[in-house]
Formats: C-alpha cells, structure tokens, sequence
C-alpha cells in the first residue's frame, strides 16, 4: 500500500519544485483559512438570530461559501503536506532512482 505517485517521484526528484509548490500552497492555505472560524461563527449567529430573513440576504449562500473555503483551504494543507513528505523522504533517505 506504499506505493508511490508518479506525482511524488517527480516532486522528490525535482526538490526545488516540491520547494515551490510547498511555498505556494502555505500561502494559499493561510489566504482561504485567515478568519474562516470568525467567518462561520458570525454567519451560522446572524442565521440563527434572524431566520428567514437571513436567508433572503444571501446568509445561506455566503454559508456555502465559508464551507467551500474551508475545503479548499484543506487542499492546499493536504498539498503542502505532500510536497513537504516528498522533501523530507529525500533528505532522510539516500535512493539511487532520487539522484
């Protein structure tokens, strides 16, 4: 079950890619996630306080909206994540095929 990705191999042989994207996705992860709990705390509130009324100003559309953040800013971490598996594999493991 340890069977690698294309994708993973490339990222290990090709480091100051897996750098990049790495770099990238940390921004990207703190730009979707910056105030996401405030966000949601204040809209689930402001539907909770005001019902139907909420809803007719967008309040259920902007809910979608936080929840869709909030997946994306899991991607990006889930992406991260991988390129900074694929850096620290090849730092901490000599492989001929990497090299």
């Amino acid at each position: 079950m340890s069977e690698e990705t294309p994708l993973f191999r490339r990222l290990q042989r090709q480091w100051w890619l897996a750098l990049i994207v790495m770099g990238l996705s940390f921004v990207l992860f703190g730009i979707t996630s910056l105030n996401l709990i405030d966000a949601l705390r204040a809209n689930v509130g402001f539907l909770l306080r005001h019902g139907t009324d909420a809803i007719r100003d967008g309040g259920l559309i902007q809910l979608l909206e936080l929840v869709i953040f909030g997946y994306l800013a899991a991607g990006f971490y889930v992406i991260f994540k991988v390129c900074e598996k694929a850096l620290v594999k090849r730092i901490s493991h000599y492989d001929e095929d990497v090299h």
